[in-house]
C-alpha cells in the first residue's frame, strides 16, 4: 500500500469528523430555536480495493446530514396544540361573557326585585305621586340592566367577529408560507438529500397553523406537505395555497361563519367540521354559549315585562275618567329570518315569510328554533327546538312555546328559517310611561262580604287574570251549604241575568268568574254570600298594584302548557336569573377544566416530540469532545504519513 492511500485515508477521516463537528456545532447555535430538529451526519464504509493480499479499506464516506423526526409525534404534538387552542379560546370567551351576569346588586335579579318591590310600596299608598315616581326609576333601572347586558353581548358577538378576522388573516398567511416552502423543498429534493432546515421550517408553520385549525397533512412523493381542513377541504397542495375569508352567517347575519375561496367563490364551511383550533373555539363559543346566554336573557326580558304590561292592562290607572293601564314596557320583537339561500323573486325578495307573534310571554323557551317544510307530510313544517332537539310538526298558525308561527305562502322544500322568539328582547326592552298617572295599581272590581254571613271566610284576594273581564257586571257569590257548595251569577247594572251557574268550593283554589280569581281565607258557612262588582273609588284602589307586588313569587319564566291545558313549572325572576348565572359559571368551571387538561396534554406531547426531535446539550457536548478527538487522530494520520513519505524520499535520495 502507498503513502497516497494512507494519506487518502486520513483526509477522508478528516473530512468525516469535520462534517461530524460542523453539525453537532449546527445543532448547540439552535438548542433553543423552537422546532428545530436534531441533526446528525450519516456516514459510509468505503468500498475496500482488492489487493494480492486480500480487501484494503479506503476510509468512510459522508453520505447525507438526517434530522431526528418522528412523523406520528410530530402530528400528535400538532393535533394536541389545537385542541388546547380551541379550549383555551372558548375559556377566554366565557370569562367575558361571565361578567355580563353579575351578583349582588350589580344584578338583574337584585334589579328585578326592587322593581316589585316598589309595587309593595305602591300598594300600601296607591295615590301617593312620589311612591307612583319610584316605580317608574325602578323599571328604568331594570330595563336599563338588561339593555346594558344585551349590549355586553353585542360586543362579545363583535368581538368573536373581530378574532375571527385575525385568526383567518394568520391562517392565510401561514397557509402561503407553507406552499413557498413546499415549492422550495421540490425544488431542491431531486438531489437526493433532504433539506432539513426547509422541512423543520414547514413543521414549524403546520404547528402554528394547527393552533388556528385543525389540519390533516398529507406527504406527496415531490417531497411537498398538503395540509387539509375541515374534513378534507384543501388549503394547501403543492405549491398552490387557498385563502379563508369571514362571511356573515347565512341563517343569521349578525353571527360570523369561515368560507374557503375556491376560484374566487367563498364556500361556508360546516362549523360541525371545524374541530379544532382557535377558530373552532370562537365559532362553538358563538353558536353555542353566546346564543343560550343571549336567550336566557332574553327570556327574562319578555317574561317581566310581558307579565307585567298584561297586569298593567287588567287595572285602572290614575287619570281622569280611569282608564285601563297602558303598557308600561316595550320590549324587543321576536324575529323569524330567512335563509340567504331561501327563494327568492326577480326583485332579490323571499318568496315565503315567517311571522312570530308571543302569545304568552311566560311560556317562551330560552331557545332558537330551525323551521322547514315537512317532506313527510306537504303543508307542514318541522320545527326544531335547538337548545334541546325536540321536534314537533306544526302548519301556519300554530302556537308552540307562547308563541304563533304564521307562514305566507308555503315555503319551498328547501327554504331554511331560524326563529328567535326572545334573541332581542332584552335589547329592545324600555319603559314606555313616563306619567306617573298611568300606573294601573287599582283593580277594575272589588270583592265585599255579606254582612249576614256567619262562616270565618274573608276575601283573601282578588286578582284579574283576563282582559275579557266586563267590570260593569256584578257577581254574587253565594253558599248553599256547609260542604262548600255555592251558586254563582252575574247580572247587568240593570240587575238582568248575563249567566249563572254553580260549582263546589275547595279551601285554597279560587273562585274563577267573569275574568277573576277570588280567593277565600277560612271557611264559609251556609248562606254566606260575596260580591265582585266594579270599583267605585280607583284612586284608593290597590288590588292591581297588589296583584304585581305578588309577581315576587310568581313563576313567570319558562311555564310549560301541560296536557290538562294547565300552566306548571317555571321560576321566578329572582331565580331564573340565579339559574342563568349558575348556567354560566358552570360552563366556565367545566371550560377551566377541559382548557387545563388539554394544555396539559399538548404540553406533554410537545415534550415527547422535543426529547426525539430537540438537542441535548449535555449529549452535543460530548459528541463534541468525540468528534475533536477523532479528527486529531485523523490528523495524527495524515501526519504519519507525511513522515513516511519523507522518509521514502529521504531514502530515496540517499
Amino acid at each position: 500500500m502507498s503513502t497516497s492511500a494512507v494519506m487518502s485515508l486520513g483526509v477522508r477521516a478528516m473530512f468525516a469528523d469535520y462534517a461530524a463537528l460542523q453539525t453537532t456545532s449546527n445543532n448547540i447555535a439552535n438548542a433553543n430555536v423552537a422546532g428545530y430538529s436534531r441533526q446528525q451526519v450519516s456516514l459510509e464504509t468505503a468500498k475496500g480495493q482488492y489487493t494480492g493480499a486480500g480487501f484494503f479499506g479506503k476510509g468512510v464516506n459522508v453520505t447525507t446530514v438526517t434530522r431526528s423526526y418522528d412523523q406520528f409525534l410530530t402530528r400528535e404534538a400538532a393535533n394536541s396544540k389545537a385542541l388546547a387552542a380551541t379550549d383555551k379560546a372558548r375559556l377566554d370567551q366565557l370569562n367575558l361573557l361571565e361578567q355580563v351576569f353579575p351578583t349582588g346588586e350589580s344584578g338583574i335579579g337584585y334589579a328585578a326585585g326592587q322593581f316589585l318591590n316598589s309595587m309593595v310600596d305602591l300598594a300600601s299608598n296607591p295615590q301617593d305621586a312620589s311612591t307612583r315616581q319610584v316605580v317608574l326609576s325602578r323599571a328604568s333601572d331594570l330595563s336599563m340592566r338588561f339593555n346594558s347586558a344585551a349590549g355586553q353581548l353585542d360586543t362579545l358577538q363583535a368581538g368573536v367577529t373581530s378574532d375571527l378576522q385575525n385568526s383567518v388573516k394568520s391562517v392565510n398567511e401561514l397557509a402561503k408560507n407553507i406552499a413557498n416552502v413546499n415549492d422550495k423543498i421540490a425544488a431542491v429534493i431531486g438531489a437526493g438529500h433532504a433539506p432539513n432546515d426547509l422541512l423543520d421550517e414547514r413543521d414549524r408553520l403546520v404547528s402554528r397553523l394547527s393552533e388556528l385549525v385543525q389540519v390533516t397533512t398529507l406527504p406527496a412523493e415531490d417531497g411537498t406537505l398538503a395540509v387539509f381542513i375541515a374534513g378534507g377541504q384543501r388549503l394547501v397542495l403543492g405549491s398552490q395555497a387557498s385563502a379563508l375569508q369571514v362571511n356573515p352567517d347565512p341563517s343569521d347575519a349578525s353571527r360570523s361563519t369561515i368560507a374557503i375561496v375556491d376560484n374566487g367563490i367563498g364556500r361556508n364551511l360546516s362549523t360541525d367540521l371545524m374541530t379544532g383550533g382557535t377558530i373552532a373555539g370562537l365559532l362553538n363559543f358563538q353558536n353555542n354559549d353566546l346564543v343560550d346566554a343571549r336567550n336566557m336573557l332574553g327570556q327574562m326580558a319578555a317574561a317581566i315585562a310581558g307579565r307585567i304590561n298584561e297586569q298593567q292592562s287588567f287595572g285602572l290607572d290614575l287619570r281622569s275618567p280611569p282608564g285601563a293601564g297602558g303598557a308600561l314596557f316595550s320590549i324587543g320583537a321576536p324575529r323569524a329570518l330567512s335563509n340567504e339561500n331561501n327563494l327568492k323573486d326577480s326583485a332579490g325578495n323571499f318568496v315565503t315569510n315567517v311571522t312570530l307573534t308571543t302569545t304568552d310571554p311566560t311560556q317562551l323557551r330560552a331557545s332558537d328554533y330551525s323551521l322547514q317544510a315537512d317532506p313527510l307530510s306537504p303543508g307542514n313544517y318541522t320545527l326544531t327546538r335547538l337548545s334541546d332537539g325536540t321536534v314537533t310538526t306544526i302548519a301556519s298558525g300554530d302556537v308552540v312555546d307562547g308563541m304563533r308561527i304564521d307562514i305566507s305562502p308555503a315555503a319551498a322544500a328547501d327554504d331554511r328559517f331560524l326563529l328567535q322568539p326572545v334573541g332581542r328582547a332584552a335589547n329592545g326592552i324600555s319603559r314606555v310611561i313616563d306619567d306617573p298617572r298611568g300606573l294601573a295599581a287599582a283593580s277594575p272590581v272589588t270583592a265585599t262580604v255579606g254582612a249576614s254571613n256567619t262562616g270565618t271566610a274573608t276575601v283573601g284576594s282578588l286578582r284579574v287574570t283576563s282582559s275579557s273581564i266586563d267590570p260593569s257586571l256584578t257577581a254574587t257569590v253565594t253558599f248553599n251549604s256547609s260542604t262548600g257548595n255555592y251558586d254563582w251569577q252575574l247580572v247587568d247594572a240593570s240587575n238582568n241575568l248575563v249567566s249563572n251557574g254553580s260549582s263546589t268550593w275547595v279551601p285554597g283554589q279560587p273562585i274563577s268568574i267573569n275574568g277573576f280569581d277570588l280567593t277565600l281565607n277560612g271557611v264559609p258557612a251556609n248562606g254566606d254570600v260575596f260580591t265582585v262588582a266594579k270599583t267605585l273609588y280607583p284612586a284608593s284602589n290597590n288590588g292591581n298594584a297588589l296583584a304585581m307586588a305578588a309577581m315576587r313569587d310568581e313563576t313567570l319564566v319558562g311555564r310549560t302548557l301541560n296536557s290538562s291545558g294547565q300552566l306548571s313549572g317555571g321560576n321566578t325572576i329572582t331565580d331564573a336569573y340565579a339559574a342563568a348565572m349558575a348556567d354560566v359559571g358552570v360552563r366556565v368551571q367545566s371550560a377551566e377544566s377541559t382548557a387545563t387538561t388539554s394544555a396539559a396534554v399538548a404540553a406533554q406531547t410537545e415534550q415527547q416530540r422535543a426529547g426525539q426531535a430537540g438537542v441535548n446539550l449535555d449529549e452535543e457536548a460530548a459528541h463534541l469532545i468525540q468528534f475533536q478527538q477523532a479528527y486529531q487522530a485523523a490528523a495524527k494520520v495524515l501526519q504519519v504519513a507525511q513522515s513516511i513519505f519523507d522518509t521514502l524520499l529521504q531514502t530515496a535520495a540517499g
